[in-house]
């Protein structure tokens, strides 16, 4: 995903509370019955009177944000209703249900004829079937990579190494990598949850999972200079906009290209 550029030097602290505010003043606007659900917007008043309340500081936090003078509160407010505005306008329509994304898995399949592996579910009986995101992940890499190797179905933690020594090994398996899981030049990830009626535990378990990968690969180029390309491809309509939007996305343009920030 590609960050929104103006707020991608923003150090941590603005980040930590972008998440309390986030929480706190509630993520979407309670809909009537019939009526679609509504990201909320912001407005700086209310986020500065919502952080006092907690007694948490919102003087002194001018250097650094996007704008230069800008008070904490317009800085959040233009992060926060941004993120929505990019999640209903651009993200949404994107964004598949799980009968589009088997119509798209089937139909590439019988197009490309992969070899690659096209992992199922862990469900059992009717109830099981492809993996669709993943599959379609695989064969549009396959089709990409025209021949070249890359691990489809990682088995084994990504180590990163030099002059034959270990310099990293990451905490968790992966969806894929380029060209292989030692020294890869890209990695993946591939969230789907068709069938999800509520947000749950779930997703929410992913967004953790995510940013941990974020934060080891961020040390790593950091201080071994090795940068490794992170990718995210998440799908549902319902669970990612319908339910609870809460994944902390701000891209521009499509969420399945571009390294993660």
């Amino acid at each position: 995903m590609r960050p929104i550029s103006e707020f991608r030097e923003c150090d941590r602290s603005f980040w930590a509370y972008v998440k309390f505010v986030s929480e706190g003043l509630g993520y979407s606007v309670r809909a009537g019955r019939g009526q679609p659900k509504q990201l909320r917007r912001y407005l700086p008043v209310e986020v500065a009177s919502f952080l006092e309340e907690r007694n948490i500081a919102t003087r002194g936090m001018h250097d650094g944000l996007p704008g230069g003078p800008a008070t904490l509160g317009d800085a959040l407010c233009g992060y926060l209703n941004r993120r929505a505005e990019t999640l209903e306008r651009e993200i949404a329509p994107l964004l598949m249900e799980r009968k589009e994304a088997e119509g798209h898995f089937r139909r590439l399949r019988r197009k490309l004829r992969p070899t690659c592996y096209l992992p199922m579910n862990k469900q059992k009986k009717e109830k099981r079937h492809h993996n669709f995101l993943t599959c379609i992940v695989n064969m549009l890499t396959e089709e990409a990579l025209g021949g070249r190797a890359f691990a489809d179905s990682p088995r084994s933690l990504v180590t990163v190494t030099n002059g034959g020594r270990l310099v990293r090994t990451l905490s968790r398996w992966m969806d894929g990598a380029y060209p292989d899981t030692v020294d890869p030049y890209a990695v993946w990830e591939t969230k789907e949850h068709y069938g999800t009626t509520t947000f749950g535990s779930r997703v929410a378990d992913g967004v953790y999972e995510t940013m941990l990968d974020g934060e080891e690969l961020a040390e790593l180029e950091a201080n071994e200079g090795r940068k490794i390309r992170h990718y995210l491809m998440v799908d549902d309509r319902f669970t990612m906009v319908g339910v609870r939007a809460r994944l902390p996305l701000p891209p521009r343009g499509h969420p399945a290209h571009g390294a993660g920030g």
